[in-house]
């Protein structure tokens, strides 16, 4: 099967990853035993890593605290920022590591039980790591939209009020 309709695939499978092989075939045109052998070749490149839900965690946690931290980084000789990432991402507290551009070098994505678990990781945890020159720490307050889904589950008229 060609790149683009793998990249189909992928696609689609990224919207829904319940959809199935048959589904898949039915949709793009093609047999349902050559999507099964795609996509268990995508999940053998490890191109398709995990299947998941997107989930308002809002409605089930209410003592769930996620925080998105700059961080600002020396890179190292020959291995610039990967090293630190790594080290960063190998904390269990850790949901997510992201090389940026502008005005810091990482976003890392922290969840724990309250601030102050994730005060103290920042504090006795990131910060500490060699090469790591500073942070800025911002607590989520609201998930609006994630991955594509608005959460926000109040169909309401936006239409304009006319009154005589």
């Amino acid at each position: 099967m060609d790149q683009q309709r793998k990249v189909a695939i992928l696609h689609l499978l990224h919207e829904d990853s319940r959809l199935s092989p048959e589904t898949i075939g039915a949709m793009l045109g093609e047999d349902a035993e050559d999507v099964r052998r795609v996509i268990q070749e995508l999940e053998r490149d490890k191109v398709i890593l995990r299947y998941s839900a997107v989930v308002n965690w809002d409605k089930v946690e209410t003592s769930r605290v996620t925080a998105v931290i700059d961080v600002k980084v020396t890179p190292q000789r020959e291995v610039g920022f990967d090293a630190i990432a790594e080290r960063i991402y190998r904390f269990p507290e850790v949901r997510s590591v992201a090389l940026m551009s502008g005005a810091y070098d990482l976003q890392v994505v922290v969840e724990g039980g309250h601030i102050k678990e994730v005060a103290r990781f920042v504090a006795e945890k990131l910060s500490t790591i060699e090469h790591v020159t500073s942070t800025t720490t911002h607590f989520l307050l609201k998930t609006y939209k994630a991955d594509g889904v608005i959460f926000d589950d109040q169909e309401e008229d936006r239409r304009l009020v006319i009154t005589p």
